[in-house]
């Protein structure tokens, strides 16, 4: 009788062990949950990640709390990010360059953005604008294009190492020309986008991609001029200004985008937990409005074509990255 007693009570107790952690992921968060930012306060990157971590605070009832470790274009955040437990009290906000452009930049990068991390939702994409000085002639983005075909090498343009705007540009040169020929424009490198855009406003560099929502206060007032925007489609915020694909170059689009992911063996639950309130929360008037006041367009929702895209990126910019020979800073 004992021996029986005792059998069933272990039976019991391993029951009760097995079932405790599905409980836990089943009441997840019922603690604060971190979503590493890997780029400093202030930028693009900060503000949807603060933007989504109000969102989903409000949504779960318990506090999402930003933390940003910058530095190397993305990549320490996100290194720092996977050393957490894979518990979902640490998310990560996940983006073209630590996730797509860094594969293409190290060949050995620390991480593999497929393989060590389960990508839950994009949460913004947007466009850079290609734009001008005032005091440049270029009135329209052929014009441009047909004075750098005849003038190969006199036109430059700035760009901060590996940012979407670089990237936008390089994309630019190798497939801008004509019958394969790449276009010759020289590159100023800046070590941020706050010195870059002092020197366009003054005159010292003609041009440069930049993101569409930090260009919109200057062009509304005067100070740049926009001639091209990199989406497939025309940004709502800039009605007039073409798509670089309906001026001829068919195809291109190259857009800086950022989107929530997990730690690769985090509990199922917890994903399926997370996806659920993305696809609530990235449809409510508030976020819409938000985002499509600086011109943020809402991707689709959910986890598989979110790790399409990651993936499509990833394939896109090592492309782009080994044709022009571009390395690490």
């Amino acid at each position: 009788m004992d021996r029986r007693f005792l059998v069933t009570a272990a039976a019991l107790a391993s029951l009760c062990l097995a079932a405790a952690p599905a409980r836990a992921q089943d009441n997840w968060p019922t603690k604060p949950v971190k979503i590493i930012c890997p780029f400093p306060a202030g930028g693009t990157s900060d503000v949807m990640a603060r933007m989504l971590a109000n969102a989903l605070s409000k949504e779960f009832g318990q506090q999402f709390i930003v933390e940003n470790i910058g530095g190397a274009g993305g990549t320490i955040g996100t290194l720092k990010a996977l050393q957490a437990p894979p518990d979902g009290y640490t998310l990560i906000q996940t983006g073209v360059g630590q996730n797509a452009v860094a594969h293409g930049l190290d060949p050995k990068l620390a991480y593999d953005s497929m393989r060590d991390f389960m990508h839950i939702s994009q949460v913004h994409s947007g466009p850079n604008v290609l734009v001008v000085h005032p005091d440049q002639p270029f009135k329209t983005f052929q014009e441009l294009v047909t004075y750098i075909k005849k003038n190969p090498g006199k036109m430059n343009y700035g760009y901060t190492h590996a940012a979407s705007g670089h990237m936008a540009m390089e994309l630019l040169k190798q497939v801008g020309g004509d019958k394969g020929q790449p276009l010759f424009i020289v590159g100023i490198p800046y070590r941020g986008g706050g010195p870059m855009m002092q020197d366009i406003l003054g005159g010292q560099i003609p041009m440069m991609f930049i993101n569409q929502d930090v260009a919109l206060p200057h062009v509304r007032a005067g100070k740049l001029r926009p001639l091209a925007v990199t989406s497939r489609e025309r940004n709502p915020l800039y009605p007039d200004v073409p798509t670089i694909a309906e001026t001829g170059v068919k195809g291109y689009e190259a857009l800086s985008w950022s989107g929530i992911s997990a730690i690769k063996g985090t509990p199922k639950a917890v994903v399926d937990k997370m996806e659920a309130a993305m696809k609530k929360i990235m449809v409510s008037p508030e976020i819409k409005q938000r985002m499509e006041s600086v011109g943020f367009v809402i991707p689709p929702q959910g986890s598989e074509p979110y790790t399409r895209f990651v993936k499509s990126e990833i394939d896109l910019w090592t492309r782009v990255i080994k044709a022009a020979g571009i390395k690490a800073d």
